[in-house]
């Protein structure tokens, strides 16, 4: 569910797992945590959950802890989640509006300044790492550096590398960044340039350290303790003096994949917990007749079908569309999403500032599907979905099958767990379609970082669809390059909008729904949630009811 790029190379395909957070760490690392933390040992224990000062937040995230660490890897929702709590970027955004704020810097550049190519920064007075030493410039420099290396693969060089040069010392308290061209829209990414100290992640083998779970940050909180497919905890650190300071002394993350057991830690008399994430639609009317609330965020989260283009007969966009066209989706949404989503009419979500409803937009229409795999020439078509089993994908799965079959395309379904599936694509597999959940809005709002984390030369999702050496994915690269570029921001939509046209014609990953993420909380015990419309929590501006 993760949830790359510019033209610029992507991740390498088998290390997609430890971005995605379906990779299991292999051991926990309280013991790399020992020279700068400490914490309980325990797993699901709260450590006492009463609110207070004193009290331990306990919280419920419906996705592993087991991915990444790194925040230039990164795309797991928990370890993403808890990093925004670990670390602080030179700027930050707000986890709903996505508008900037100054966190390590000490002020958000000026429309003037952005306009341009050289953008300074001052750092906090005082900002400190949690092990106690100062954060410098040559902190900044060293993680720029990295993200920026034509030798190191990042995920989050894909966010940077298109625009930015270089980021240069000027003293230890002040940094520019140098960029290839005005990007205004780059000030937003930089709370994905999570900043980290030197002295710890330059050492051999830190990088594996902070894969594992090693988080050094400083931010409002430090981890205490991390256990892999359990639960990881933190608690408030007192030198902070940033924007956002911790509102609880104590925080225990619980992974809870499974929605029955997710959903009995947060409900009834005996609820060890006070938050969570990814609320099964069918429990939203439990949850608030037990006193909680439940809102949910509309955003990018969606279900995608990615075809194998270099499997027959995958490779005729006549297929593909066909395919689409077959899917109920409005039955989609009103049995498997409860109505909490709506059939795709773009690859972005109809909230997203860069919507315009695409020239091909898939409504059902089963005739047309069949006279387009006439027109192919392909009948007696037999798939096997390759999908992810998480818990509303598969409940999205029947609507595929039973859509598919009535058109006489014969269906067999295979959830399986992300790790199964991706680590099929890694090792470069043969499938014929995977169906699987995503949700960019994780890394921000613009549509030219949406756009590429999905499509791109040597993008990672493309190298699993095989098709970025097709003569349109050619041309489209170059016209996304284009946008990227493209000063005028109404201009610029409209080349970004021109080309998702393109996307959704050709189809070869393509959302099929996009739907509401749940999020449900106790407001007896907490206020200043606000429901995200991607995976995870933010508790920054959360405190004590």
């Amino acid at each position: 569910m993760r949830d790359v790029t510019d033209d610029v190379p992507a991740p390498h395909r088998r290390s997609f797992l430890k971005y995605s957070g379906a990779l299991g760490a292999a051991a926990a690392v309280s013991a790399s945590l020992s020279a700068c933390s400490s914490g309980p040992e325990s797993t699901n224990d709260t450590g006492g959950g009463g609110d207070g000062s004193d009290g331990t937040l306990t919280a419920v995230i419906g996705y592993g802890n087991d991915g990444s660490w790194d925040p230039t890897q990164t795309a797991s929702a928990f370890s993403m989640a808890a990093n925004h709590h670990i670390y602080e970027g030179l700027l930050d955004t707000d986890p709903i509006s996505r508008e900037p704020y100054a966190a390590l810097a000490t002020e958000v550049p000026g429309d003037d300044v952005l306009r341009g190519t050289s953008w300074k920064f001052t750092l906090r007075s005082g900002a400190t790492w949690h092990d106690g030493k100062p954060v410098t410039a040559d902190d900044v420099v060293f993680v720029f550096d990295r993200i920026l290396d034509p030798d190191t693969q990042t995920l989050a060089k894909g966010f940077f590398a298109s625009w930015l040069k270089e980021v240069r010392k000027v003293d230890e308290r002040n940094v520019e960044l140098v960029l290839k061209f005005p990007f205004p829209d780059g000030v937003s990414r930089l709370t994905l340039a999570k900043i980290m100290p030197k002295h710890v992640f330059s050492r051999p083998g830190a990088w594996q350290d902070a894969i594992a779970g090693k988080a050094i940050g400083s931010g409002p909180y430090r981890q205490t303790a991390h256990h892999p497919k359990s639960n990881t905890t933190f608690e408030a650190f007192d030198e902070y003096n940033g924007p956002r300071p911790p509102a609880f002394r104590r925080m225990n993350w619980l992974t809870i994949v499974d929605a029955a057991p997710r959903v009995a830690k947060i409900s009834g008399t005996g609820a060890d917990a006070q938050i969570s994430d990814n609320i099964p639609y069918a429990n939203i009317d439990q949850l608030e007749r037990g006193g909680l609330t439940v809102r949910g965020g509309s955003g990018m989260n969606n279900l995608f079908l990615m075809f194998n283009t270099q499997r027959k007969p995958f490779d005729d966009v006549r297929v593909r569309q066909a395919l689409h066209y077959a899917i109920d989706t409005e039955k989609m949404v009103e049995v498997a999403l409860k109505g909490h989503g709506k059939p795709s009419s773009s690859f972005l979500n109809e909230d997203n500032p860069s919507y315009r409803r695409a020239k091909t937009v898939y409504d059902h229409d089963p005739d047309r599907a069949k006279a387009l795999l006439r027109e192919a020439g392909v009948s007696g078509l037999k798939i096997d979905i390759l999908a992810v089993n998480v818990s509303w994908i598969v409940d999205c799965l029947p609507t595929i099958k039973a859509s598919w079959d009535a058109i006489g395309v014969e269906t067999t379904l295979s959830p399986q767990e992300t790790t199964a599936v991706f680590t099929k694509m890694d090792q470069k597999r043969d499938y014929q379609v995977v169906a699987a959940a995503s949700n960019p809005n994780q890394f921000g709002l613009d549509a030219d970082l949406i756009m590429h984390y999905n499509y791109g030369p040597e993008n990672l999702w493309m190298g699993y669809a095989r098709w970025a050496a097709d003569p349109v994915a050619k041309q489209l690269f170059r016209d996304m390059d284009r946008a990227t570029r493209e000063p005028d921001p109404d201009r610029k939509r409209g080349m970004i909008q021109d080309y998702i046209d393109v996307v959704a014609e050709q189809a070869v990953l393509y959302p099929v729904v996009h739907n509401e993420l749940m999020t449900a909380w106790d407001p007896d015990r907490l206020t200043g949630i606000r429901a995200q419309p991607y995976p995870g929590i933010n508790l920054l501006q959360a405190k004590w009811a």
